[in-house]
């Protein structure tokens, strides 16, 4: 495999640890400077160039796009997957996780856990805002902050209205955020590659500091993590659009809290303090891939006219309750069941015997008339397109607000 990392910090411990990984299993790797990406665009031939030549071919790119670079690194990243070299991390999803309303707001919709959070501009909604979110003690977040920074705790009302208005002042957009008690000073790092946790920390603050972030002085320790930990990071990544990513989470009584989803996580501070290969881990996901690469089904799918994704929402009471997936008739509509979630379980490709269940999701793949036409016309007036109720009792997403 001949991989590249994109990277303006070539000799940081991550980009070298992941570039001594690649060489140790024999594969051609070279650190690429993002920045000095030329992107060449002509009708059916995009291109590349670096340091004004012709970008050699490449099977696989490994982004790591710091948040000063986000744009201009996103549209490399974008270049690179329209040139059909594998993409550890796409554009799409980059640029879910950097920004931390837009990251909460897919979550959200997802039933992931997060901390309650608002977003508001107007001074006369901050304190109605900050009462929604339970009150003062509150975090007040910067929204593209990293590594801690843009992050602070309001004790009191007054202190709360004060720092709002102070970072508005400065063009600044905030998110206030509940405070989450029990965890206060600490909190857990997974690091999610594909479909597992490689690896997991709990970081804890030291002294009055309520971030628990390594660069704010804060100690790591490793953890094993409960299975609800596991799967709640392994879904967020994948909702987002990621690949790779570092997931922070809070201990919430109610179970684990999303804070943000990293793009491009540290490995110094998870390899020193699990001792494991997690850079080892990253590079044989991607040589996986490039041998047998993941299709993003939503762009893949709905090339053909009048084809799209849908998910079906399978409500108590619904008549599908009960029946087998071959008693719907769905696919006599065209309509075809390509995964069915039940509760925290995901059945893949399920037996047309498959005993439908109250809550469960389908999502399918099939002819969108067919879709639109068991939409009551009373339904379709009241909503956009985006949820609509069946009349099976069924809810439905078209293709194009999957995220």
């Amino acid at each position: 495999m001949k991989l590249g990392i994109l990277s303006c910090a070539p000799n940081s411990y991550s980009t070298q640890r992941l570039k001594e990984a690649a060489l140790s299993r024999g594969h051609r790797v070279k650190v690429l400077n993002t920045l000095k990406f030329a992107i060449d665009l002509q009708k059916g031939s995009p291109d590349l160039f670096y340091r004004q030549k012709a970008l050699s071919d490449y099977d696989a790119v490994l982004p790591r796009i710091g948040a000063s670079i986000t744009y201009y690194g996103t549209a490399v990243v974008r270049q690179c997957q329209e040139m059909d070299i594998f993409c550890a991390n796409t554009a799409h999803g980059i640029i879910n996780s950097r920004d931390k309303l837009r990251s909460l707001q897919i979550l959200s919709r997802h039933h992931i856990g997060i901390p309650r959070t608002t977003f508001v501009r107007d001074k006369k909604d901050v304190l109605p805002a900050i009462e929604r979110v339970g009150g003062a003690p509150v975090v007040i977040k910067l929204i593209e902050g990293t590594q801690g920074i843009g992050v602070l705790l309001a004790e009191t009302i007054n202190a709360a209205e004060s720092i709002i208005e102070l970072l508005q002042s400065q063009k600044q957009n905030v998110l206030i955020q509940k405070f989450v008690a029990e965890s206060k000073g600490k909190d857990i790092r997974a690091f999610v590659v594909g479909d597992r946790v490689v690896a997991s920390m709990r970081r804890v603050a030291q002294g009055q500091e309520f971030r628990s972030n390594v660069h704010r002085g804060g100690i790591a320790e490793p953890v094993e993590l409960s299975e609800d930990y596991v799967e709640t990071a392994v879904r967020a990544t994948q909702i987002l659009g990621l690949r790779v990513a570092g997931v922070d989470m809070l201990e919430g009584k109610d179970g684990p809290q999303i804070m943000e989803v990293n793009s491009s996580p540290g490995l110094e501070g998870i390899e020193t303090c699990t001792e494991l290969d997690v850079a080892g881990a990253v590079i044989d996901y991607i040589s996986a891939q490039v041998d047998f690469p993941e299709i993003d089904i939503r762009q893949r799918l709905t090339i053909s006219k009048g084809y799209g994704v849908s998910e079906i929402f399978v409500p108590e009471g619904s008549n599908f309750v009960g029946m087998s997936i071959e008693d719907t008739k769905l696919i006599e509509q065209d309509i075809n069941v390509l995964t069915l979630h039940r509760a925290n379980k995901v059945i893949p490709n399920p037996k047309a015997g498959r005993i439908l269940e109250a809550d469960d999701k389908l999502l399918c793949y099939g002819k969108l008339e067919s879709m639109r036409a068991m939409v009551p016309a009373k339904t379709r007036r009241r909503r956009r397109p985006r949820v609509q109720e069946l009349d099976t009792k069924v809810e439905s997403t078209t293709s194009t607000d999957v995220a």
